[in-house]
C-alpha cells in the first residue's frame, strides 16, 4: 500500500466520523456477533473505528488493527489507551496486546503489519471492519475481499461523490470535479473507486448472496469547525492545481475566498458518505 495518512489528519476527522457513521448498522452487527466477538479492523489507521464501535458491541471482545504502518499502528495503541483511561477504565499491556477493562467486559487489542494490497488473512474472525478505506481501493480488490469473506462486514464512511460547499461558487463544479478525478488515481491497489466505491461494494456482496444494508452517513462540517473546513479546503485547492495547472490564479482566488468565509463562520461543507453492513448468505 503506497498511500499514507497523517496521524494529525485522522484526529482531526476522528469526531466528525463518530457523528457521521450508523448507529443502527453497527447496533444491527452487535446483534449477530456472538458472545466474545473476534474483529478484524482493516487499515484501522490510529483506531478510531474502534473507539466508537466497541461501546456499541458492549460486551468482552477482541479486535486485531491491520495496517500497513507501523507508526499509525503503535499510535493506534498509545490514543486507545490515552482513551480509555480518560473514561475512568483500567488499562493494562501483557506481552503484545492492549486490555482495555470496560465495565461491560475486557476489550482485547492486537496489531498487524499487513500489506494491505496483497492477500488478506480473514481466518479467525467474527466480523471484518474498515473505515475511509474503500473508496482508495480498485474493483478487483473488492472483488477479492468479498470472494474470501465468510463473516459480516461493516465498512464506514465510503466517499459518494455529493460533496457541496454553501454559499455555492461558481468554480465549486471545476474543483470538485478536479478532486474527484484524483480519487480515482491509484493508491497503490489499483485504479481507486473514489466515489463509485459504496455502489461497486453493494453489488459485488449482492452477486455473492450477501444481505446488503447500507445508510447516508455524510459529514456536515458546520462554521464551529474551522480546522477542518481549512484543512478541507487547503486539499481541494492544492488537487485542483494540480490536475488543472492553467487554472491556478482563479484557483488561488477561491481558496482564498473560502478561507475569508471560513474564518468568518460563513462556510458550510456537506460531504457525502454511506455506511455498508453484510451479512454473508446462510449455508
Amino acid at each position: 500500500m503506497s498511500e499514507s495518512f497523517d496521524a494529525g489528519w485522522l484526529a482531526l476527522r476522528e469526531p466528525h466520523d463518530a457523528a457521521a457513521r450508523s448507529i443502527g448498522l453497527a447496533e444491527r452487527l452487535s446483534h449477530r456477533l456472538p458472545a466474545r466477538p473476534r474483529l478484524l479492523d482493516l487499515g484501522a489507521g490510529t483506531g478510531s473505528l474502534f473507539r466508537w464501535l466497541a461501546p456499541v458491541i458492549a460486551r468482552s471482545q477482541a479486535w486485531v488493527f491491520a495496517d500497513a504502518d507501523p507508526g499509525l499502528l503503535g499510535h493506534a495503541l498509545d490514543e486507545t489507551a490515552y482513551w480509555a483511561e480518560d473514561q475512568g477504565w483500567t488499562v493494562t499491556s501483557p506481552g503484545r496486546a492492549l486490555l482495555v477493562h470496560a465495565p461491560t467486559g475486557t476489550w482485547r487489542i492486537e496489531t498487524r503489519r499487513v500489506d494491505l494490497a496483497g492477500p488478506l488473512d480473514l481466518s479467525l474472525v467474527d466480523a471484518v471492519t474498515c473505515s475511509a478505506l474503500l473508496d482508495l481501493v480498485s474493483e478487483a480488490w473488492i472483488a477479492a475481499l468479498v470472494a474470501r469473506l465468510r463473516v459480516p462486514l461493516l465498512a464506514c464512511l465510503s466517499v459518494d461523490g455529493r460533496d457541496r460547499l454553501a454559499p455555492a461558487h461558481p468554480l465549486d463544479g471545476v474543483i470538485l470535479g478536479a478532486f474527484r478525478r484524483d480519487q480515482a488515481r491509484d493508491k497503490g491497489f489499483g485504479p481507486a473507486l473514489g466515489p463509485r466505491a459504496p455502489s461497486v461494494l453493494a453489488r459485488l456482496l449482492a452477486q455473492a448472496g450477501f444481505d446488503v444494508q447500507a445508510e447516508a452517513t455524510d459529514w456536515h462540517i458546520r462554521p464551529d469547525a474551522p480546522e477542518l473546513q481549512t484543512a478541507l479546503i487547503d486539499a481541494y485547492a492544492a488537487v485542483a492545481r494540480h490536475w488543472l495547472k492553467p487554472k491556478g490564479e482563479a484557483i488561488d482566488d477561491w481558496q482564498d475566498l473560502r478561507g475569508f468565509q471560513c474564518d468568518r463562520a460563513r462556510l458550510h461543507i456537506h460531504i457525502g458518505h454511506r455506511d455498508c453492513l453484510a451479512f454473508p448468505p446462510l449455508s
